[in-house]
């Protein structure tokens, strides 16, 4: 987020201050907006959980829908699974067809109970019929770590894995993005492997509901040229990360669609907090 919004305020010729809100599953910022003026000095950048953790709660804190103007969205996350080099699964075949052999044997770790990665493994087994087992941890090094140790069969994660994956301490059988990795060409997509999935944790910025049209404009332009500048791209791929541009009004269709898609989700694998 730095580095866009460093690009940004270049082109908006006036600085922008971050304020990083770690917690409450990265909803921090979407709560911000709620009590924020539409005048558009304040934005948050909103990740998945804000279109999800609404639908796992009693008494929601925020309403996608209705909260927040859209600006623009701007990326999302490289996920794969890795397991460690010396195991026998040399594809990703041959793990799920171990994991089929040997229902609720099989243990990956993940950064926590209704995250993306706990998600999309869980629609992975239920497509094809796998009992695996999930185990939570607090964050990506307690998953590499109980990987390499050998704790856990698999990790999914997003590229924290990539250096050890390049010096050879673990193996990544598969990537869960629409294309291929720039980094890991040789890694089929999950979609190669005859799983119909794409999951990237999409994010983008908003601000709060009943922003001035004109406004958003000045914002969406200043961002957009920011997220396409080369001294923003060349952070995206180190972070093996790749532009998804949606303009506002593509955002606020695909946050509609999103929210609900994350409620069907969230109701069929019965996730509550």
């Amino acid at each position: 987020m730095r580095a866009i919004a460093e690009v940004a305020s270049r082109h908006l010729g006036q600085p922008i201050v971050i304020e990083n809100k770690p917690g409450a599953a990265g909803t921090l910022g979407a709560l911000a907006l709620k009590d924020a003026r539409p005048d558009g000095y304040t934005l948050a950048q909103l990740p998945i959980s804000v279109f999800r953790l609404p639908h796992m709660m009693d008494r929601p804190n925020f309403d996608p829908l209705k909260d927040f103007t859209y600006v623009l969205h701007v990326t999302g996350y490289l996920f794969g699974v890795v397991v460690r080099a010396d195991r026998p699964w040399r594809t990703w075949q041959d793990f799920l067809a171990y994991a089929k052999e040997n229902p609720g044997k099989v243990t990956y770790g993940s950064p926590g109970v209704g995250t993306s990665l706990h998600i999309t493994m869980e629609q992975i087994a239920q497509q094809l019929g796998i009992n695996w087992t999930h185990v939570p941890f607090r964050g990506g090094s307690e998953n590499m770590q109980a990987t390499l140790a050998g704790t856990i069969d698999a990790t999914a994660d997003s590229t924290g894995w990539a250096p050890l994956v390049e010096a050879g301490r673990l193996r990544l059988l598969v990537v869960w993005s629409a294309e291929r990795s720039k980094r890991f060409p040789e890694i089929p997509t999950l979609r190669e492997t005859g799983t119909d999935i794409v999951s990237a944790s999409p994010y983008g910025f908003a601000g709060p509901a009943g922003m001035d049209r004109g406004v958003v404009e000045i914002l969406h332009d200043a961002f957009h040229k920011a997220l396409f500048d080369p001294t923003h791209l060349q952070v995206m791929e180190r972070f093996d990360m790749a532009p998804w541009y949606l303009n506002s009004a593509d955002y606020t269709a695909f946050a509609e669609r999103l929210y609900r898609d994350e409620g069907e989700m969230v109701r069929r694998l019965n996730l509550r907090v």
